[in-house]
């Protein structure tokens, strides 16, 4: 993801997302070192994008989003088998996610990948409230 690529991002976060993270909040973390963020995207532009931040051997995937017209084709699925790659070749081999409990797509999709349930976050997610499922993924597994 580069800062251009923004506005597109913008739409599908606020799309996706009833509490979305701000224009400024991508920028900040596209500048950090730490942190990586991908999209995919084909002639039309850019339909989703996921975002990373690294703590060698531990990481932290920060968003995951899908354009609504381009949700399931493969690039959210595309999206985090490239993450994960690309997090291991920067010595990250526990990834950790958070996801809304009701979102049962999304689940699915990060334990086809090996990630694993390891807690509950209570009333994280606003508008509506709702816990949040942590999941864990270690390298090697899947």
């Amino acid at each position: 993801m580069q800062i251009d690529d923004l506005d597109q991002v913008m739409v599908i976060e606020e799309e996706s997302f009833s509490v979305p993270w701000t224009i400024n909040g991508f920028f900040t973390f596209l500048i950090r070192e730490d942190a990586l963020f991908l999209v995919s995207e084909d002639d039309e532009g850019i339909n989703g994008y996921i975002g990373l931040i690294c703590a060698p051997p531990e990481g932290d995937i920060t968003n995951v989003a899908v354009k609504a017209s381009k949700r399931k084709n493969g690039t959210g699925r595309a999206l985090v088998s490239e993450m994960i790659s690309r997090a291991h070749e920067k010595g990250v081999d526990d990834i950790f996610l958070e996801v809304r409990v009701s979102n049962d797509p999304a689940i699915r999709l990060y334990e086809s990948f090996g990630f694993e349930n390891v807690g509950i976050r209570k009333n994280y997610y606003e508008r509506p409230t709702e816990d949040a499922l942590i999941m864990k993924r270690s390298y090697g597994e899947q």
